[in-house]
């Protein structure tokens, strides 16, 4: 490891930040809605399967780099393959994890805002809950709310590694995983929580389209923020002795059951209800809002509780995503550049608030504006889900695959042979890599491509 360079302390430190960059709005915003949307339970018999036959391979991809070299993502490449057109697979993955936060912030804020709502005891009727298209759609507000996620997560960069992202993830990712808990056994004690239940543990495969079976491969995507260097970025802080199977495994499990558990105290609410479960994005804003309300009714303070909890949660972790993606681009300032962690969390913030402000205003006074047939926010969401991400975790695979010394690769995931890892094993990971993974991401490519 470089000369200075921070690093995490422990493996519960690497599995937690880890893990922190996987949790995130993807599992509790996003998985709810696209279950919802592509017929339940057999979209995520596919969503389990791609995050460990698909995802977990481009997970190791990307540490194995990051902790071959100690590097930010462009320096990892010029190490590895200097005088290369790979070096543009460094710069391609500083810019995806820019234009993710901007948006991601849009929405962290929003989460500010309802969080706001909720400590105000203001979900307690459904008119109350009602105003989220209202709010979206002002100037002021979202901006508002937008910069000061955007500062939260500027403030954890400034503490650095160890003292910043490692105690921010290894204090708020077990806060978590009790919050989700808590909301679930609320979410499944309510009656006629049972359908919701039945929808998320029985398949529908008639609706298991090609469509669906790419969303769910996505989805896995989009939640263990692959293909966009924060794995790489992290596993640069990870020591030579740390066993990067354990918590390459450890982090893909700490995320799926994260999403599972989501899943669960998202959409019984939802049955109880009576609500359409295919709500689409407008599910956590717009339609639990209002079940909290129509629970106020019989329970005003229960239902304020369970907003709360609810809104904390879905902040700590779009937090915790938002912190490794910022953290991408201040690695490649500090390391390629030579400015300071202060300087360039500040630089980063003024272009991340930017282009976050144009795409929160594109909700309102800039709707009209579009980049082919998209709005702004729109655009930057589908360039970066449907094609920068898995653009990216395709050069990472194929790299990693047929470019690195394949020596390189066991000796990272083996610590130079000091575990006990068979040949086996190793043949399947590697096979995994360098042929399956690849081939299922141009897969899923193509078919964004065309649908």
């Amino acid at each position: 490891m470089a000369a200075g360079r921070e690093h995490f302390g422990s493996r519960f430190a690497v599995i937690m930040a880890m893990a922190g960059s996987a949790i995130g709005l993807g599992n509790i915003w996003r998985f709810p809605y696209m279950v919802g949307e592509n017929g339940g339970a057999a979209f995520i018999l596919v969503y389990i399967l791609s995050s460990f036959l698909l995802s977990l391979p481009i997970f190791f991809s990307e540490a194995v780099i990051g902790r071959s070299t100690h590097a930010n993502t462009f320096g990892a490449m010029r190490q590895l393959a200097p005088g290369t057109p790979w070096r543009w697979l460094g710069l391609l993955t500083i810019l995806s994890p820019v234009i993710i936060l901007s948006y991601y912030s849009v929405v962290g804020g929003w989460s500010v805002e309802y969080l706001l709502k909720s400590l105000a005891l203001q979900f307690r009727t459904p008119e109350a809950a009602a105003g989220f298209g209202g709010f979206i759609s002002s100037t002021w507000g979202p901006l508002v709310c937008h910069t000061v996620f955007l500062a939260l997560c500027a403030a954890v960069i400034l503490g650095g590694v160890k003292s910043g992202i490692e105690k921010f993830s290894k204090l708020t990712m077990p806060v978590l995983f009790v919050l989700i808990v808590l909301i679930m056994i609320y979410s499944l004690s309510l009656p006629g929580a049972s359908e919701g239940v039945r929808y998320l543990v029985k398949p529908d495969f008639s609706k298991l389209t090609p469509s669906a079976v790419a969303a769910a491969m996505g989805q896995s995507f989009f939640s263990l923020s692959l293909g966009v260097g924060t794995i790489l970025t992290y596993a640069s802080y990870i020591h030579k002795d740390e066993n990067l199977l354990v918590s390459g495994a450890g982090t893909a499990a700490f995320d799926l059951v994260f999403a599972l558990l989501a899943g669960f105290a998202v959409m019984p609410a939802v049955f109880a209800a009576g609500i359409e479960p295919a709500a689409g994005p407008g599910l956590v804003f717009e339609t639990l809002p209002h079940i909290f309300a129509k629970m106020g009714l019989a329970s005003p303070w229960l239902s304020s509780g369970v907003a709360i909890l609810f809104f904390i949660t879905i902040l700590v972790a779009a937090l915790s995503s938002a912190i490794s993606m910022f953290e991408v681009g201040v690695a490649y300032l500090v390391e390629e550049k030579g400015i300071s962690r202060r300087t360039a969390t500040l630089g980063l913030f003024a272009f991340a608030w930017t282009l976050g402000a144009l795409c929160s205003l594109s909700f309102g006074p800039l709707s009209g504006f579009k980049l082919f047939g998209e709005t702004l926010f729109s655009f930057c969401d589908k360039l970066t889900s449907n094609f920068l991400m898995t653009f990216g975790g395709l050069l990472f695979t194929l790299f990693v695959g047929w470019k690195m010394d394949k020596m390189r690769v066991r000796n990272e995931l083996t610590n130079g042979g000091s575990l006990p890892m068979n040949g086996r094993l190793f043949g399947i990971i590697y096979f995994m890599i360098k042929w399956v993974a690849p081939v299922v991401i141009g897969i899923i490519f193509v078919t964004n491509l065309l649908l």
